[in-house]
């Protein structure tokens, strides 16, 4: 045969086989019982990003899902921050339903009903491993879950860089690890973190995306997904895969830097992909070919889609529902969606903002209301309202439909919580409800203050805390009510060693109207902490809430220092009380309880208290291994009982995790020039008198001089 004839011969049998193989079907949602369930929520991703959603992030692990299953373009949030997201994620509830209104101040109600505690009650094995703070276990995600891994890496307080926060590999792992070990049908959901800011992603992803960090943060979760997909097709049953963020971020759209104040498109539109990927058992021929799918959904309807898949008992009371039958028909009805964006208006007292989405037409209630065509104008940049007011009026009715209700006010938080929250941008404080707002309370009025509350962290973080201050100054003259700006200066001038400062600009904020639990909190603590005014520290402690534990806390230092040393352990036996696990109220027990041992003048009262003392103490690092002041405490009775070795070990590790334990500092220099060790001696001697505070270290720090300089 010539050349000629054997390749039409080959083009023959190639066509044949490509007429007898059977074509991949459109993937569909069939109801299956016996799959597995993997829930994958990548935090503040925008659906833009993805490269199979036209986004610049390289990301083939997601693009392969999506090409196998059903890729949703047009998928809304509910609310624009991590936990009142992932609660409705979760719960297939409204925030107003759940209850979960913003990160910091709020738990989920106890009995709520979870796709865990649904699943779990149908037999899967149920594991949630987290990548980040706001999702540990004291929100209360986890009834129904049989294994809750949010075990975060250890925090240095001393350095303003640590997040609570692990990176998604690690995550990954420990997702797979548990998955590898469940013998029967399994419900895992994994949260990854990296995409929120600040935007540090491994080496290769930064030199890859040099001028675009977040979309390098994207590109590596990507990478890191990529054995937790390959694991499922090692498995012998298929597993239901849905992929998902909780919100989006703006990267300077609108003015916004992050995310958390606005409800744009770029925070509340979010990527939504659900494929199976087939077990081990599965013929070639089951091989689904993707679809893409255009009509409005939501993130309500992913516990109804759930459920429905794999056999689950409905519930009719959840406002979402399944997408199956959208998925099999390519296309549906319009759902229309509520959306909120509630957190400066509980933080900061501004206007709150809520909204509703019908088709492509988006409505926003502001005191400058907004209307926005998204399919002629998907950036928003041409706000309707005015020109178009029946229109705006009809959106404005169908929110009506929704709870508009003012939302409760967040309750305290500990200050350990408040502080990651901060860390990672999240403003945090509560401020009181208001009957009207206007529109200087717009947020769209407002954005420059928080980009310049913003740039002040940035400036602070960076060590130019003259101009942070500058910054601040600005911003409470602009809005005298921003109490975070009062509690950010306060605090900039308390770690500059003034504390007179300090104190003044939190007196300032409550002449000036600023919401004030906590900047209460923050003045007492001041005050006692200072030892200028404990009296005062006592009477602006004692008029919070006897059961608010970060108030209690501050209220026990306060009457020890002023000497009323029978009122501060009960106190901090009351905080115990409300909450066993606070290292704190340990901590501040086991400091009063070591003074009353030192004033002792009957040696075996002395050496009973120095023994309960260090009961406390170890008790607070049980409840809190990061806690610096705890090894303060606990070298100091260490040095008191001889162990003078195990003294300088235990402030050294105080020094090491917060830079601020000025006592560690000195009493280290002491014990080290006392046993010889005078090379180390002299390295913490100027620390001390670099960083001290001079106003309440003045003596100190001469003294420390005086050994430095060799007199």
């Amino acid at each position: 045969m010539s050349w000629g004839a054997v390749g039409a011969l080959a083009l023959a049998i190639i066509v044949a086989a490509l007429l007898w193989w059977p074509r991949a079907r459109p993937f569909v949602l069939e109801p299956q019982a016996d799959q597995n369930v993997l829930l994958v929520t990548i935090d503040t991703l925008r659906a833009d990003a993805l490269s199979s959603y036209g986004g610049p992030a390289q990301t083939p692990n997601l693009d392969r899902l999506a090409a196998h299953g059903t890729r949703f373009t047009f998928a809304h949030s509910h609310a624009v921050v991590t936990l009142p997201s992932h609660t409705t994620i979760l719960t297939g509830r409204y925030p107003y339903e759940h209850g979960m209104r913003d990160n910091s101040g709020f738990r989920v109600k106890e009995g709520t009903a979870t796709l865990a505690t649904r699943l779990k009650a149908i037999g899967f094995s149920t594991g949630a491993f987290v990548g980040g703070f706001p999702l540990t276990k004291r929100f209360g995600l986890t009834p129904g879950f049989d294994a809750y891994d949010d075990q975060m890496p250890e925090m240095d307080v001393a350095t303003s860089v640590s997040m609570p926060e692990r990176r998604a590999d690690l995550v990954v792992s420990r997702a797979g690890d548990w998955i590898g070990r469940q013998a029967g049908q399994f419900f895992a959901w994994v949260h990854v973190f990296d995409p929120h800011s600040p935007y540090t992603p491994p080496d290769e992803y930064r030199a890859t995306y040099p001028t675009q960090p977040y979309y390098g943060e994207v590109a590596w979760v990507d990478h890191a997904l990529g054995p937790l997909f390959d694991r499922l097709a090692t498995l012998s049953r298929p597993t239901l895969v849905i992929v998902t963020a909780d919100h989006g971020e703006s990267l300077g759209d609108h003015g916004e830097l992050t995310h958390g104040m606005f409800a744009y498109e770029a925070t509340l539109r979010v990527p939504l992909i659900i494929a199976r990927v087939a077990g081990t058992t599965a013929s070639r021929a089951s091989r689904s070919r993707g679809v893409v799918i255009d009509t409005p959904v939501r993130q309500i309807d992913i516990a109804p889609t759930v459920l429905d898949a794999v056999g689950g008992a409905a519930d009719d009371s959840l406002p979402g529902s399944s997408l199956r039958d959208v998925i099999r028909a390519g296309q549906g009805a319009d759902r229309p969606a509520y959306f909120e964006s509630m957190t400066y208006n509980l933080v900061r007292g501004w206007a709150p903002l809520r909204g509703v989405l019908a088709g492509k037409n988006k409505f926003i209630d502001l005191p400058i209301p907004e209307l926005y065509d998204l399919a002629a104008d998907p950036q928003e940049a041409r706000n309707h309202a005015a020109e178009q007011p029946d229109r705006a009026q009809v959106m404005a009715n169908l929110l009506r439909g929704y709870n508009v209700a003012p939302p409760a006010r967040p309750g305290p938080e500990p200050v350990e919580v408040t502080a990651a929250l901060r860390s990672l941008g999240y403003v945090t404080g509560s401020a009181p409800a208001r009957q009207t707002y206007t529109e200087a309370d717009d947020p769209k009025r407002l954005v420059k203050v928080d980009q310049d509350l913003h740039t002040a962290s940035e400036l602070y973080r960076s060590g130019r805390v003259q101009d942070a201050i500058a910054m601040l100054d600005s911003v409470i003259t602009r809005r005298p009510d921003t109490a975070d700006a009062y509690i950010q200066l306060a605090y900039a001038y308390w770690e500059a060693g003034e504390p007179r400062a300090a104190i003044a600009t939190l007196e300032k904020a409550l002449a000036n109207g600023a919401p004030d639990r906590d900047v209460r909190i923050r003045l007492g603590i001041y005050l006692a902490e200072s030892r200028t005014d404990s009296a005062r520290a006592i009477k602006v402690l004692e008029t919070l809430p006897t059961d608010d534990v970060e108030a209690l806390n501050g209220l026990g230092v306060a009457y020890g220092g002023a000497g009323r040393h029978a009122d501060a352990i009960r106190i901090f036996k009351r905080v115990l009380a409300l909450d066993p696990t606070n290292g704190l109220a340990y901590q501040n027990l086991a400091s009063i309880v070591l003074k009353e041992a030192r004033a002792a003048r009957n040696p075996s009262d002395r050496a009973r208290g120095l023994k309960e003392a260090e009961v406390l103490a170890r008790q607070a690092l049980d409840a809190d291994p990061d806690l610096a002041k705890a090894y303060t405490t606990l070298g100091v009775i260490l040095a008191e009982t001889g162990r003078k070795s195990d003294a300088i070990e235990s402030w050294k590790r105080a020094v090491a995790l917060d830079g601020s334990e000025f006592d560690a500092l000195y009493n280290l220099t002491i014990l080290l020039v006392e046993a010889g060790r005078l090379n180390e001696a002299r390295e913490y001697a100027q620390r001390f008198v670099a960083t001290a505070p001079p106003a309440l270290y003045r003596a100190d720090i001469d003294q420390m001089r005086r050994y430095l300089s060799g007199g």
